[in-house]
């Protein structure tokens, strides 16, 4: 069966780190793009990051970039998201998601509708 499945959420203190996880089943990990994305109460979803198959290009969000990092380990199919000084700001459920229908999507400098096959969700919750 096919998933990708979110892990490492939690509560943390501003300034602090997490670093979420995404594994994927029952499809080749390593040909798909992997983006994160998050959703606050309230607010709308937003793309965060991203990764490509292959040589592994990376987009991060304006919002995120230098405290945020992510990396694939396409041998465990697992994509991370390294969370680094973390504000208030970030608290949110983080989503991991792809283009099941589209192997070798690119990574771009937007997040496109094209995402499709998401996970579940992990809670980031950062307290001031």
């Amino acid at each position: 069966q096919e998933a990708l499945v979110e892990s490492g959420g939690g509560l943390v203190h501003s300034g602090g780190s997490l670093r979420l996880s995404c594994e994927g089943s029952g499809f080749i990990f390593d040909n798909y793009v992997i983006g994160w994305f998050r959703q606050a109460p309230g607010k709308e979803r937003e793309g965060v990051s991203c990764t490509s198959s292959g040589n592994g290009n990376t987009y991060y969000a304006d919002s995120v970039k230098g405290r945020f990092f992510v990396s694939r380990d396409n041998a465990k199919n697992t994509v991370f998201l390294q969370m680094n000084t973390l504000k208030p700001e970030d608290t949110a459920v983080y989503f991991c998601a792809t283009v099941r229908g589209h192997p070798y999507f690119h990574c771009l400098g937007y997040f496109p509708p094209e995402y499709d096959f998401w996970g579940q969700g992990t809670q980031v919750t950062v307290s001031s």
